[in-house]
């Protein structure tokens, strides 16, 4: 009896290592599926980094585009408009040092509304 008895307890040790063991694999399969996943879901965050970081630039480049054509617009206007200030100012500064000097030269000596006569 001691002999089965034996034999039973060794058949029993022998399960219990062989459980520990696909505990451990199943322990490790588990720890490696995180690893896999982990680097997966970094490897997809840098692809989605990439792609929207492409999308960026192209939004960048195609408004930069017409902010510059926008500035060119704005450009000729301003332009415009100096060269017409500037031959108003050609066409009307003798006329306004003429009325200068008139008002300057022609003094009516009055007395003012406030004195008393």
């Amino acid at each position: 009896m001691a002999a089965s008895s034996s034999q039973g307890i060794n058949t029993l040790l022998e399960a219990e290592r062989e459980a520990a063991k696909i505990v451990q694999k199943a322990k490790q399969y588990r720890i490696q599926r995180l690893k896999d996943a982990r680097s997966e879901a970094a490897k997809e965050i840098e692809d989605l980094k990439a792609q929207k970081n492409i999308e960026y630039q192209n939004f960048v480049a195609q408004h930069s585009g017409a902010s510059d054509a926008s500035l060119g617009v704005v450009d000729q206007e301003t332009d415009a408009k100096i060269a017409e200030i500037q031959a108003a100012y050609s066409e009307n500064k003798d006329k306004a040092v003429e009325k200068l000097l008139a008002a300057l030269v022609r003094v009516e000596a009055k007395p003012h509304i406030n004195a008393r006569a």
